[in-house]
C-alpha cells in the first residue's frame, strides 16, 4: 500500500489536528468537571451526616476533630479531610439542604466557590442565584466576590424600562435582566466633579472592568461613534453590540439627574442605528441612558410613549478602589484574550449573513440548517473567490469562538485577519453581481 505525504502547511491536515484537539480538550474538560461534581456530592454527604449525627445523637464539635485525624489515616493520599474542611462540608449541607441542588448548581462550581458562597452570603434565595450566575457566566473565585459585595443581587434587572412594551416577550425579559440600577462606576477613582468627556474615557482606559460591571455578552463597536443624518454629523457616546439579543447597544452617559429631553435624544439616536446599521436579522436597537440620578416618576412619563426600548439608570462613582476589589477585576491577559473572541463572533455573523443572503437569492432551499462551510460550496462565485480557501481552513476558529472556547492569540489573529479579507471579498462579490 503507497501513502501519500501531505505537505506541512496542508489546509486538510490542519482541519484535521483542530477537531482532534477540540475533542481531546472538551474530553478533559468533561472529566474535570464529572471529578468535581462527585467531589463537591461527597463533601455534601459527609457534611450531611455530621449534622445529622450531631442533632441526633448530640455530639459536639470535637467529633469534628476526631473525624480528621481518622479519615486522614484512613485515606492518606486524599486532601480536603483537616478539622475546618469538614466543618465547611457541614456548613454546605446545613445551606443546601436539597440534594437536587447541590447536584445541579453548587457541584457545578470549584470548592473555593462553595466556600466563598456559604461565607459571604446568608440568605439562601441569594447564595442560590449567585451560584447561578457564576456558572453561567464562568466567574472566577475573586470575580464572584465582587460580585457579590457590589451587591449584584440587588441591582440586576432594577433599572427603569420601556422593555415590556417596546420587545417581544423573550427579548424583553433579557433585555430587563442584563440592566443594572445602578451601575458601579467606582473602579474609575472619580469624583462627582467631571464632565461627560472624562466620564467616557475614563470608561475606555478601563475596559476589562466596564466589561465585567455590563455583564455577559457586550462586545465594543466603538466611543463618539459616528452617524452622519441628512448631512449632519451626529456622535454616540458608547457603541455595543449584544451578541444574546443580537442587537446594537447605545449607551450616553450624563453627569446630572435625568431629564425628560434625554430620551427624546436617545430615540433620535436608535432609529438612526435602526436605519444605519441595523441588520435584517438583528433585533430592535435598545438605549441605555447612565445618569448620576433620576425621578422614577419623571423617566416614567418620558419612556410611556416611546415606541423605541430604552432604559434608565444611576451610576456610582467613588474616590478610589478599594485594595481588596484589585485583585477581582479580570487581568489585561484575561481582556487581550476575550475580546479578539468577541470580535471572531461578531464577523462570523457578519459572513453568516452575506452568505445567507447569496443562498436565499439564489432560491437554494436545504431543508435543515447549513454550517459555513455548506454555505460556501453552495455558491460557484464564492467558492472561487481569492481568499476561500484561506477562510475555509478558519472556520474551526470561528466555530470555537462561537461556542466560548479558548484559542491561542496567535490562531485568534490570523483567524480575524482572513475573516475580514473573505469578509469584503463577499460584499464586493454580492455588490458586483
Amino acid at each position: 500500500m503507497s501513502f501519500v505525504s501531505l505537505p506541512a502547511d496542508s489546509t486538510e491536515y490542519a482541519q484535521l489536528l483542530d477537531t482532534l484537539k477540540l475533542r481531546i480538550r472538551t474530553a478533559r474538560l468533561r472529566a474535570a468537571v464529572a471529578v468535581n461534581e462527585e467531589l463537591i456530592l461527597l463533601y455534601w454527604g459527609i457534611g450531611r451526616d455530621i449534622l445529622e449525627r450531631q442533632g441526633v445523637s448530640g455530639w459536639g464539635a470535637k467529633i469534628v476533630d476526631r473525624l480528621s485525624v481518622d479519615l486522614k489515616r484512613d485515606f492518606p493520599e486524599m486532601t480536603g479531610f483537616s478539622p475546618r474542611n469538614l466543618k465547611y462540608m457541614r456548613a454546605l449541607a446545613e445551606a443546601f439542604p436539597d440534594r437536587e441542588i447541590v447536584q445541579q448548581v453548587i457541584a457545578q462550581l470549584p470548592w473555593g466557590h462553595a466556600i466563598t458562597l456559604m461565607e459571604a452570603i446568608k440568605v439562601s434565595d441569594q447564595r442560590i442565584w449567585y451560584a447561578k450566575q457564576a456558572r453561567e457566566n464562568g466567574w472566577s473565585r475573586n470575580v464572584l466576590t465582587h460580585q457579590i459585595r457590589s451587591d449584584l443581587f440587588a441591582r440586576q434587572g432594577k433599572a427603569i424600562t420601556n422593555f415590556a412594551r417596546t420587545l417581544p416577550a423573550p427579548q424583553s425579559d433579557l433585555a430587563q435582566a442584563l440592566m443594572k440600577d445602578p451601575y458601579s462606576f467606582e473602579f474609575l477613582g472619580l469624583g462627582a466633579d467631571i464632565s461627560e468627556r472624562e466620564l467616557e474615557r475614563s470608561l475606555l482606559d478601563h475596559l476589562r472592568s466596564l466589561f465585567l460591571e455590563l455583564g455577559k455578552g457586550f462586545a465594543f463597536v466603538g466611543s463618539q461613534y459616528h452617524l452622519e443624518v441628512a448631512e449632519q454629523d451626529y456622535y454616540l457616546d458608547l457603541l455595543f453590540y449584544h451578541l444574546q439579543l443580537r442587537c446594537f447597544v447605545v449607551v450616553e452617559l450624563k453627569i446630572e439627574e435625568f431629564k425628560p429631553e434625554f430620551a427624546g435624544k436617545m430615540n433620535f439616536y436608535l432609529s438612526a442605528v435602526d436605519d444605519l446599521l441595523r441588520h435584517d436579522d438583528d433585533a430592535p436597537t435598545i438605549g441605555i441612558i447612565l445618569c448620576q440620578g433620576k425621578n422614577a416618576v419623571v423617566v416614567e412619563y418620558a419612556l410611556r410613549d416611546s415606541i423605541k426600548p430604552m432604559g434608565v439608570a444611576d451610576y456610582k462613582l467613588s474616590a478610589a478602589l478599594p485594595a481588596p476589589l484589585q485583585a477581582a477585576l479580570p487581568t489585561a491577559e484575561d481582556l487581550a484574550r476575550e475580546f479578539p473572541m468577541m470580535t471572531l463572533v461578531k464577523l462570523r455573523i457578519d459572513i453568516e449573513r452575506e452568505l445567507r443572503a447569496l443562498i436565499e437569492g439564489d432560491g437554494v432551499e436545504s431543508g435543515r440548517p447549513l454550517v459555513l462551510s455548506e454555505m460556501v460550496r453552495l455558491n460557484e462565485g464564492v467558492r472561487d473567490l481569492p481568499s476561500t480557501k484561506d477562510f475555509i481552513g478558519i472556520v474551526n476558529s470561528l466555530n470555537k469562538a462561537a461556542h466560548g472556547i479558548d484559542i491561542p492569540a496567535e490562531e485568534a489573529e490570523r483567524a480575524s485577519a482572513t475573516a475580514n479579507r473573505f469578509l469584503f471579498d463577499i460584499r464586493a462579490y454580492r455588490t458586483s453581481t
